[in-house]
Formats: structure tokens, C-alpha cells, sequence
């Protein structure tokens, strides 16, 4: 099947200039910290591809404010954990031993999309460390997001996610929905529910030498994230905005009442 042409996936191109207005439109001002989820296809026909969607983001937020957007590299994993398909059990060994290192600088996105790949290596942008879950930000307070992401903490109280709660960040959803919605991990670290703890593994670089770690952290689940959300919007309809940012659907949304409400919501809905 051949890809759709330009014109039947916008009726007219998609520009940094155009996007910059719909993203205002939709609310977001400058100065503001801003967690986006985003899918470049769902834009439509977009100028230049994915830099032009950061350049807007960049333009409307503002040196100011603060950027970010989920960065994670699963692939970095233990192999007994690989599937989509699982490796040969005679490959273990070699995955081990041979796997690169986690090097923010260097390491791409998996799953992420062509906005938060881009993102990562655009000037300025810090990467945290986090061999699996890492965050990317720009902006005044990118530091303060991403200086400290403990292995053993990947999505809870020590990660960006918990940085852009104190900041009362905003969400924003480009094309995407509560289901890849990251700050309900936050909620199910805070939670009252019982995870079990399950084990990891990557490579990374330690004292500039390259070593395979390992660590426990808990065993999160995003099956019921879009009814979580869809509960949140019908119990808090001031909380977000809805519009379009180029032919596809977004929504802004604040992150502070949807973790607390999550909390409560995951404690009285999990078994």
C-alpha cells in the first residue's frame, strides 16, 4: 500500500507559523512548563517533519519555560525481557555483553515518534539518565527536571515525572491519548496498591567504562490508563482544553489534578 499523498492528509501544508497559531490557540502561553506527547503522522502534511513541530513548541513556550517530552530507550533491557518478538535464549550471553551503553547523547528513542527522537538532540536539551525511562527538556527549568532519575525510582517520586508535578506542568497531547499518557505512572508509584517489585537490566556507562547493571523497580501496568483519564475529564471538565494542532486532535490538560485524582482512582479501581 502506497502512503497517502500530501493533499489527502492535509488540505494544505502544516508550518512552523501555522502550528505556532494552533498551539496558542489552544492555550498554551509562554513561560509555562509543558509535557508533551505527540504523533507527527496525526498533524497532518507537516513542513520540514518533526523540527518543525519543536520549533514551534520552542517558539510558543519560550526560553522561559520549559519543554519536555519522554525520551525512553526499553530496548536497553535484559534479554529474558525482550519480546515484539523475544530473542533466542542462545543469544542471552551476547545481548549481555555486547549491548551499547545508554549515552543520552547518543542513545535513540524506541516507541517514542519522530517529535521526541528529534527533541533529543536539538541544542540545549538536556537528556536524564535513566537507561530505560529517560525525559528530555528544554527551557529554564530543564535541569531541575532531568538532573537526578534514579534507576530504582524510574516513573515515581525522584524522576522528572515528580519534577514537573512541583512545577505544576501542563500535559499535551498531540494526536495521542491517556494511553501512552506517562504522569499516571507517577499516580500508581503514589498509590496505595499492590505492585510487585520486578527486576531490570542495562548497559551504561559507569566512570566512562561501560558496565551491565541491574536494579528493581516496580511493576507498573498502563492497560486501564484510558479509562482512568476518560473519569478524570468527566470529574474535572475544567481541567484541560481540546482543539486541533494541525488536522489532528490535541488536548492540554493539568498534570497536578489528574496524578492526585489518579491516585484515588487506581486505590478504589485495582484489585
Amino acid at each position: 500500500m502506497s502512503d497517502p499523498l500530501p493533499e489527502e492528509r492535509s488540505s494544505e501544508p502544516i508550518t512552523v507559523e501555522s502550528l505556532t497559531t494552533d498551539l496558542r490557540d489552544l492555550g498554551i502561553v509562554a513561560g509555562e512548563t509543558v509535557l508533551v506527547h505527540g504523533s507527527l503522522s496525526a498533524l497532518g502534511w507537516v513542513c520540514g517533519g518533526a523540527p518543525a513541530v519543536v520549533d514551534a513548541l520552542q517558539r510558543v513556550i519560550g526560553e522561559d519555560g520549559t519543554l519536555v517530552m519522554p525520551t525512553h530507550s526499553p530496548g536497553n533491557r535484559d534479554p529474558t525481557n525482550m519480546g515484539h518478538p523475544p530473542v533466542p535464549d542462545a543469544w542471552y550471553e551476547t545481548i549481555r555483553e555486547e549491548m551499547p551503553p545508554y549515552r543520552p547523547a547518543v542513545t535513540p528513542t524506541q516507541g517514542m515518534g519522530a517529535i521526541a527522537e528529534c527533541f533529543r538532540s536539538y541544542p540545549g536539551v538536556r537528556r536524564s539518565a535513566h537507561p530505560q525511562h529517560s525525559f528530555a527538556a528544554w527551557g529554564a527549568d530543564a535541569e531541575f527536571v532531568t538532573e537526578e532519575h534514579p534507576y530504582d525510582d524510574s516513573l515515581g517520586e525522584s524522576s522528572p515525572l515528580a519534577r514537573l508535578y512541583d512545577l505544576e506542568g501542563r500535559i499535551l497531547f498531540l494526536g495521542t491519548t491517556h494511553a501512552t499518557n506517562t504522569s499516571l505512572h507517577l499516580a500508581e508509584y503514589r498509590a496505595d496498591i499492590d505492585l510487585e517489585q520486578t527486576s531490570h537490566a542495562s548497559a551504561v556507562v559507569v566512570d566512562g567504562e561501560r558496565e551491565w547493571i541491574e536494579w528493581a523497580d516496580l511493576d507498573i501496568d498502563d492497560g486501564d490508563f484510558p479509562d482512568c483519564g476518560e473519569a478524570f475529564e468527566r470529574a474535572h471538565p475544567d481541567a484541560f482544553e481540546t482543539g486541533e494542532v494541525g488536522v489532528g486532535d490535541a488536548k492540554l490538560l493539568e498534570q497536578r489534578p489528574l496524578v492526585d485524582f489518579a491516585v484515588d482512582w487506581f486505590e478504589a479501581t485495582r484489585e
